[in-house]
């Protein structure tokens, strides 16, 4: 079976009630819940979480919850892969057998679903462990700068300092939205950024980190304008 898991852990700091708060009018989590269900992926679409509001909001979105992660894996220095290890692992007590599993971020409202059908079919077609979403950077990052003492300019990499921008190679970055893996990958934490992953390209137009005040603004305005453009054709 396929499986969409969504990590929604309570107790939000620097925005608090984040998974569902609502975002343009509907809980965060929901537009991640749906995009799920619309891949037509899945064989079930569930929700880990440790909190009773996430969980009810969650269910109401149309996941299941058929569990209540544990506290050991609920802090705040707890990583993805150990929580979807454990999601995994659930399904596998449970008697099903699991293939592949979906890593989808509860507060990525810009995953769409033919995004996460393309990671299913790159990941079956490459046979790595690992397909997610990754986008370029605006800039190359071989021009890095970096503030040294008193506010003074360095370059991180002083040698490209007269090589032009459109010479220097692409740079990408984790975008933050879906991870497929198979079900062996997910139980051995194996390494996601890594040679045996596969980068499902996004543009930068839909990426946005939501993990402050600051990004939850640009992340509306983003969502707004693309659905504005959406209905104007």
């Amino acid at each position: 079976m396929k499986v969409a898991i969504i990590p929604a852990r309570g107790g939000s700091k620097r925005i608090p009630g984040k998974n569902i708060r609502d975002f343009c009018g509907k809980p965060m989590i929901a537009w991640s819940i749906e995009a799920a269900r619309a891949s037509g992926c899945f064989d079930e679409v569930i929700v880990s979480t440790d909190d009773e509001k996430i969980a009810e909001v969650a269910r109401q979105c149309g996941a299941i919850v058929p569990f209540m992660r544990p506290e050991h894996l609920s802090d705040d220095y707890t990583g993805t892969l150990p929580v979807i290890r454990h999601a995994v692992e659930w399904f596998i007590s449970a008697g099903h057998v699991v293939d592949l599993a979906c890593c989808i971020y509860a507060t990525a409202p810009f995953t769409m679903p033919e995004d996460i059908r393309e990671g299913v079919r790159e990941l079956q077609a490459a046979g790595c462990s690992f397909a997610f979403s990754v986008t370029s950077y605006a800039f190359p990052i071989q021009r890095a700068l970096r503030l040294a003492d008193g506010g003074r300019v360095e370059m991180m990499h002083p040698g490209q300092f007269s090589t032009r921008s459109q010479d220097l190679e692409e740079a990408w970055h984790d975008a933050g939205q879906f991870y497929w893996g198979t079900a062996d990958a997910w139980l051995e934490e194996r390494m996601i950024f890594g040679r045996d992953s596969i980068g499902i390209p996004i543009p930068r137009y839909r990426v946005q980190d939501v993990d402050t005040p600051e990004d939850w603004k640009t992340a509306e305005y983003m969502f707004e304008a693309l659905r504005a453009r959406a209905r104007n054709g």
